[in-house]
């Protein structure tokens, strides 16, 4: 006769982890995007796992004060408390956007005590825009003494 396989993760064996089990995570990255609108800062680990995220929306400031550098100071410090206290030390710190918070989170990442390994720029540059549209035909037609333009591409 077979033995019985003993099931391990059924849920009458024990208790169910329902919380996250939090990871040492001794080097991350900075991920911070400051629009003219608002700022969000995310922390990764380096292979791009999100650990903590924090915006200026959710930190309480609401409509054009989330676009402030004082707002993207206190995003970054909300970000960064969390992975702190799971034992980052280094970062890598990646900044995007035209904002006027880009400032103010790098100088709020690095009063952090995190160490920077590198801060890059990585916002989108084009480098010749995309192709324009194809220029539109006007075609004018007179039908016993109506005159009607008509705008279209394909004559």
């Amino acid at each position: 006769m077979a033995k019985p396989i003993p099931k391990t993760g059924s849920r009458r064996n024990g208790r169910i982890n329902s919380r996250k089990s939090a990871r040492k995570i001794p080097k991350g990255v900075i991920h911070v995007q400051a629009s003219f609108n608002n700022t969000i800062v995310t922390v990764t680990d380096v292979r791009g796992r999100v650990v903590s995220w924090a915006s200026a929306g959710t930190c309480g400031f609401r409509g054009t004060k989330r676009g402030t550098p004082f707002a993207a100071q206190t995003a970054v410090g909300n970000a960064i408390r969390t992975v702190v206290e799971q034992g980052m030390q280094r970062a890598e710190v990646m900044i995007k956007g035209p904002g006027l918070g880009r400032d103010a989170a790098l100088r709020a990442i690095r009063r952090s005590g995190i160490l920077l390994s590198f801060v890059r720029d990585v916002t989108p540059m084009p480098h010749n825009g995309c192709r324009p549209p194809k220029k539109k035909t006007r075609v004018e037609i007179r039908i016993e003494g109506i005159s009607r333009e008509i705008n279209d591409s394909k004559i």
